[in-house]
């Protein structure tokens, strides 16, 4: 009797809870950008300029280690660069009170 509640008193955790979603060792969140990354830099290397695939496979591979560098502690850290801050407008308004208090009876 004494095991179970020795064991009942420890909780099941899910071991994967905060860990980011990988395919092999690859992180899962860089899977769409390399995609793009090698379709451009095919598009550019392979088919524009007519390289072969050593020098195409090449400057995939250094697209895709900048962008996992760039963006290895989370994506948002080097984009958010890229958003527009705020416009800030400075304005004036007269103080008015919602509730009166019991001291503005007399004032109206």
């Amino acid at each position: 009797m004494s095991s179970e509640r020795r064991n009942s008193a420890f909780r099941r955790v899910n071991p994967s809870l905060g860990k980011q979603p990988n395919i092999g060792p690859l992180p899962a969140d860089q899977l769409i950008p390399w995609v793009v990354i090698f379709l451009c830099f095919y598009y550019i290397f392979h088919g524009i300029f007519g390289l072969d695939w050593v020098w195409t496979g090449s400057a995939i591979a250094w697209g895709c280690s900048t962008w996992w560098v760039m963006t290895a502690r989370g994506a948002y850290r080097w984009l958010s660069m890229f958003l527009p801050t705020p416009k800030w407008g400075v304005g004036f308004a007269r103080y008015e009170k919602f509730v009166k208090s019991s001291g503005d009876k007399n004032r109206g």
